[in-house]
């Protein structure tokens, strides 16, 4: 069992009453993003029915109105099913609403809202429990190769942590040769040492930074070589706390830039259900938007901010090989299933450990700082908002990670 740090940062958030019986809030036109991404308009194409996301987080409450049967709990697998359902910070029944609510009662509108959540509930920093809930409550690698042996096709993973598991990393690789497309929020270091947080820093997941309302990159986001893709992550509803009695308006952080990029990508595969993993990450990618050469990817921004609309509105897009891999020069030139470790393979075999740093949900840091004001135009959907990149200065991008 890995020694667990403490949580990053604090939820920036204002208590807004709403309880789940009630019709109290309307989450959903606080929603921002919807608007430029032009929700409404995409969903008359796709709303990501037949997708099933794994959520691998502190937990996913079922019976939230807008989750309502949008949750298999029956899918998870026996040996990591553990209190599934049993959220015991919210922050996982957040990142489903985020994906796949329906919006019902007031609740969070899911940006892929015929998609469904496959729970996993795992042991992160924020689980204060006793020796015995700790040992039965599943480790991020067992849930990812339990969810890598299932029907699922996206795992989303809003966590992080600073230490390397070698355990983790050859699940990650595992997932990844059976076809899975793996979202992970970069973490919320970005007034810090701006470190990208595991498992988004590891090979074949892609990594979400966080934008707010302007465009302008989240100052808390990490940044680096392990940016992929950027998202909306700041300034809209979320559950305050365990108790469920309340959503909170705050900054949700690089947590739900990343769940946004899953409901995005189950979109795009809902729409092309023969793509491969390969096709939905080169159609985030090519379709993102940006102001560089797409070769050459911002630390901030990665590829761009995510754009699903250009893909499902174009009947012609073309998403190249199938068997492909778009990342293939970052993810060392291999192939997932030509790099991937078998199931049986021993951990210890595949990686040197690092110093553990703990293991976190990417909540939203509280700490201040300036930014620069480096602007790029990008369109999100309709509307055309700023990316304002923080604490660059002219070299905006750089090229990509090495391993």
């Amino acid at each position: 069992m890995r020694t667990m740090g403490a949580l990053v940062g604090a939820l920036t958030a204002v208590t807004v009453g709403f309880a789940p019986s009630a019709v109290a809030y309307d989450a959903q036109s606080k929603q921002w993003y919807l608007e430029p991404m032009d929700a409404e308009q995409m969903w008359k194409v796709s709303t990501g029915q037949g997708v099933k996301v794994a959520v691998i987080d502190t937990g996913v409450k079922a019976d939230t109105p807008s989750l309502k049967g949008q949750v298999l709990v029956d899918e998870v697998p026996e040996k990591v099913a553990y209190r599934a359902t049993d959220d015991y910070d919210s922050h996982g029944t957040t990142m489903a609403e985020l994906i796949a609510g329906k919006g019902t009662d007031g609740g969070l509108q899911g940006l892929a809202p015929g998609a469904k959540i496959v729970p996993y509930r795992v042991e992160l920093s924020s689980l204060k429990a006793g020796k015995a809930e700790k040992a039965k409550t599943p480790e991020p690698a067992d849930a990812i190769r339990a969810a890598a042996d299932t029907d699922v096709k996206i795992i989303n993973m809003s966590f992080g942590g600073d230490s390397l598991s070698t355990e983790e990393e050859a699940a990650i690789k595992y997932a990844a040769s059976k076809g899975k497309l793996l979202i992970a929020s970069v973490g919320n270091a970005g007034e810090g040492n701006g470190r990208i947080s595991y498992p988004a820093a590891y090979p074949y997941v892609l990594g979400v930074s966080s934008m707010d309302a302007s465009g302008t990159v989240s100052k808390t986001s990490s940044y680096g070589n392990y940016v992929d893709l950027a998202a909306p992550g700041e300034d809209f509803p979320g559950w305050c706390d365990a108790d469920f009695r309340s959503y909170c308006v705050g900054d949700r952080g690089t947590s739900a830039s990343a769940a946004i990029t899953s409901a995005s990508a189950a979109l795009i595969w809902s729409a092309h259900p023969t793509w491969t993993a390969n096709q939905v990450v080169r159609a985030l990618i090519d379709t993102a938007g940006r102001e560089w050469a797409k070769d050459n990817p911002s630390k901030y921004l990665g590829y761009g901010a995510i754009r699903p609309r250009v893909v499902l509105e174009d009947v012609n897009y073309d998403a190249g090989a199938a068997n492909v891999d778009p990342l293939a020069k970052e993810n060392g030139g291999q192939s997932a299933a030509e790099s991937a470790p078998s199931a049986s393979a021993s951990a210890s075999s595949q990686a040197q450990e690092k110093d553990s740093g703990g293991v976190t949900s990417a909540a939203g840091s509280s700490v201040e700082s300036s930014q620069d004001s480096n602007v790029l135009w990008i369109a999100l959907g309709a509307a055309a908002v700023v990316i304002v990149l923080g604490g660059v200065g002219a070299g905006v991008v750089r090229a990509r990670r090495a391993r």
